[in-house]
């Protein structure tokens, strides 16, 4: 049996697997991220990614019922930035992935002194809030006391490893997000541009996923309820472990994974660097990845529903009522910026083309058609850089209920693939750890439904979506003047 476990932005999750993928237990938690700042967003460690993980680990153990257990995956949300001492005990709260956008000054810095098209050509990824080295510049200016105690770079899945087997080791994948610190030509770090972000800072060992890097060590055990000597694999960030779950990992096949962000995740052969994107390693040695992420998505969705009451459920029935097009509707879900292709922080959301005659069915149609330009927009993105998508399949708890996912194989025109598990990132750390045990997994998790565009709603979505790129376009002006209002008022109270 193999254990997986994510710590994912509003929860953890785990499963316990039998050697053929099926899940035998399940676990979770729900959790919450601190904002003690504006663009600040932050977990605490122990008490969230550590209390999380020991908590889930031993229901799951006791669920095997003292069956034998062969390894252990972990993944968690990336990149991030945990500064720790020399034994890996935390200075701080964790610094959160592009959701957090304090160091936009750094990030400023740095893409002048090292040239923008330079680190897209070596890094494989612009300079954005999603970037760790502008982060490590920002901690070392603005708190100068802790950065001199950090000894370790650590995100969720590299500090549960080393608490678990005392390694201080960083897979390829999440090492390749800690722009630009990262040769993605070479696959290791870049010492140059590693030593001018952050100076004097010891660097984890490389490896990758399917690796087993340690074992549960006695003192990991006692905290864990797990075995000692339960081999340990590498761990990644949690939508390269959603992407295995649900098969991606050949050329050509990409990830589209439902939630509260959109999140894409596309399988390469080799680097194609592109200015809207973010290049990326694969988990597996032999590929690598493009990705791409919504700000908003199911966020979008959740606000609607508080704001106009009712069930999801309900909605989605009464959306479903609706036609492509959403009667006259058109929404761009820019709700907290845009990330993948815009990097447009100060984008906002426009509805365009309400009345009086609209109602909360129209709207919440509206909220799932934007989503679905969104996907469409960076997947054109993708395309352009030379990663055109041959296969695409849906994962996420947005999958159920089958309105969202026929929306955006109509609005691209794609079939999607859904597999019989959407579960997630803990899966497929159950299969990266059975793969690093030597066992086939191409059985695991199979596909059950395939969605079909369909061609008459395509057309009518096709004039939607150029009316969408120019939407964008031609409020730019106005969202952005907005935005700096809106941070007006934050910094006034």
């Amino acid at each position: 049996m193999f254990i997986g476990i994510d710590i994912g932005t509003s929860g953890s999750k785990g499963v316990l697997t039998d050697a053929d993928g099926t899940i035998l237990a399940r676990a979770e938690r729900p959790h919450e991220v601190s904002m003690p700042y504006p663009g600040w967003v932050e977990h605490d460690a122990e008490t969230v990614w550590w209390a999380d993980f020991a908590a889930i680990a031993r229901e799951l153990v006791d669920a095997s019922a003292g069956g034998r257990l062969e390894g252990l995956g972990i993944s968690g949300i990336g990149p991030c930035l945990l500064p720790a001492d020399a034994e890996g005990n935390p200075l701080r709260p964790a610094i959160l992935y592009g959701v957090d956008t304090r160091a936009t000054v750094e990030i400023g810095e740095l893409g002048h002194e090292l040239g923008p098209g330079e680190v897209l050509e070596r890094a494989g990824s612009p300079l954005t809030s999603q970037a760790v080295g502008p982060k490590l510049r920002w901690l070392a200016r603005h708190e100068p006391e802790i950065y001199a105690r950090t000894r370790m770079l650590l995100m969720a899945s590299s500090f549960l490893v080393r608490r678990l087997t005392g390694r201080y080791v960083l897979d390829h994948q999440s090492a390749s997000q800690c722009v630009p610190m990262y040769d993605l030509r070479t696959r290791e770090w870049a010492s140059d541009w590693s030593e001018h972000c952050a100076p004097g800072l010891p660097l984890p060992e490389l490896a990758w996923p399917t690796e087993v890097v340690g074992r549960v060590t006695a003192e990991g055990a006692t905290a864990t309820g797990l075995p000692e000597g339960l081999p340990v694999t590498t761990g990644t960030v949690d939508a390269w472990a959603e992407a295995a779950s649900v098969g991606v990992r050949a050329p050509g096949d990409a990830m589209v994974m439902y939630g509260t962000t959109m999140f894409l995740v596309q399988i390469l052969t080799r680097p194609r660097p592109h200015p809207g994107l973010w290049g990326t390693c694969g988990a597996w040695p032999d590929t690598y990845a493009l990705a791409a992420g919504m700000a908003t998505s199911g966020a979008v969705t959740e606000w609607l529903r508080r704001l106009v009451g009712g069930e999801f459920g309900d909605l989605i029935a009464e959306a479903g009522k609706v036609p492509a097009g959403s009667r006259g509707l058109l929404m761009l879900p820019y709700f907290a910026g845009e990330r993948t292709p815009l990097f447009d922080p100060d984008a906002r959301g426009v509805i365009a083309g309400l009345t009086t005659s609209h109602g909360r069915d129209e709207l919440y149609r509206a909220a799932l058609e934007a989503t679905g330009y969104g996907v469409r927009h960076n997947l054109e993105a993708m395309s352009d850089a030379g990663g055109r998508a041959r296969r695409l399949v849906a994962v996420g708890g947005g999958t159920k209920g089958g309105l969202w996912t026929q929306i955006v194989s109509d609005v691209t025109g794609l079939p999607q693939e859904l597999p019989a598990e959407t579960v997630g990132a803990c899966l497929g750390n159950a299969l990266l750890a059975a793969e690093a045990a030597g066992l086939d997994t191409s059985e695991w998790n199979p596909v059950t439904t395939i969605i079909e565009p369909d061609a008459e709603r395509q057309a009518i979505y096709d004039q939607y979506y150029r009316r969408y790129r120019e939407l964008y376009e031609s409020t730019t002006d106005i969202t952005h003047f907005l935005a700096t209002e809106q941070h007006r008022a934050a910094d006034h109270g």
